[in-house]
């Protein structure tokens, strides 16, 4: 009998998270083989578990909602998106991103994601997270369910990306290619990240706790280059932080309980970012709430 591409997956041979995580050459040619086969095995997987429209624009904060979905109508409407982010640390803002009576339902099938058996790769840097995944089509090993990417280039294109060109102006043609994974945060097992800075223009950490999941610790510090100040941000449930990449910072230990997260990035073609402290591009309404029409590039920050 002739095997489904979800059986010929769960059968597989599969690399050690170990030497996913090393990137050994071996790991990048089972990704490479199979990458069709994969994608063949989660569009099973997502029609046999009745996902295919579970992701879809509820899951966003109403007022978020309907502030973008006005201003993609409405160019000229887009200080009410503006008005919904709030500077929380220089060059660091913060707003209600997802509904936390809604976000339930993306983490539930996230919950179902990580019990389906395929390969999934995980950020390189987090060797135990049970979480983690590659989202981006660049990304060998992504979760490439179908409707989960419609949600996810949903996000990046309609919500993102002018957003970010709202807050951030000198972004503006760094901003075409899309990066994305998903994490979690355990006091047993990943519990921080040492201070750094991104491989992007600009960086949208989202919180995916559930209003009844709490945790201890595990705060976002920043630091600001000029001024030397130094401050630690928290996480609500369906909060998003967004800043330029290149501020410093540091994922706190995590000392009780977890925390879900995904962490987006844009950038330009060839991984290109804009110049720390270069000036703004004049751009009018309705040029920010455009998609770039630049090819994808091959450029995968890690």
């Amino acid at each position: 009998m002739q095997s489904t591409p979800l059986e010929r997956v769960r059968a597989i041979p599969r690399p050690t998270r170990e030497d996913m995580l090393q990137r050994t050459p071996s790991v990048q040619k089972f990704w490479d083989q199979n990458t069709s086969l994969f994608q063949e095995a989660w569009t099973q997987w997502e029609a046999n578990t009745g996902q295919e429209s579970v992701l879809d624009s509820s899951l966003y904060d109403p007022q978020l909602r309907e502030a973008i979905e006005q201003a993609w109508q409405d160019p000229s409407k887009e200080g009410a998106v503006r008005d919904l982010w709030t500077e929380v640390f220089p060059g660091v803002y913060e707003a209600q991103f997802f509904d936390p009576a809604r976000l339930s339902v993306l983490r539930d099938y996230l919950e179902t994601v990580a019990d389906a058996d395929i390969p999934l790769r995980p950020p390189y840097g987090i060797s135990l997270n049970r979480g983690g995944a590659m989202l981006d089509p660049r990304s060998e090993g992504y979760l490439a369910a179908p409707n989960f990417q419609t949600f996810y280039r949903g996000l990046m294109d309609a919500y993102m990306r002018p957003i970010s060109r709202l807050l951030f102006p000198d972004i503006v043609g760094y901003d075409t290619q899309t990066f994305g994974f998903s994490i979690q945060w355990q006091a047993d097992a990943d519990r921080s990240l040492r201070a750094h800075t991104d491989a992007s223009s600009v960086t949208l950490n989202l919180n995916l706790n559930l209003p009844d999941e709490e945790f201890s610790g595990s705060g976002v510090k920043f630091f600001d280059r000029e001024t030397r100040q130094v401050a630690e941000l928290g996480f609500a449930p369906g909060k998003a932080l967004i800043h330029h990449g290149s501020v410093p910072h540091e994922s706190m230990p995590i000392t009780e309980g977890e925390r879900t997260n995904f962490v987006l990035w844009l950038y330009g073609d060839k991984g290109q970012v804009p110049r720390f402290g270069a000036p703004d591009r004049m751009l009018d309404a309705k040029e920010r709430w455009s998609v770039p029409t630049s090819p994808k590039d091959d450029f995968a920050p890690f």
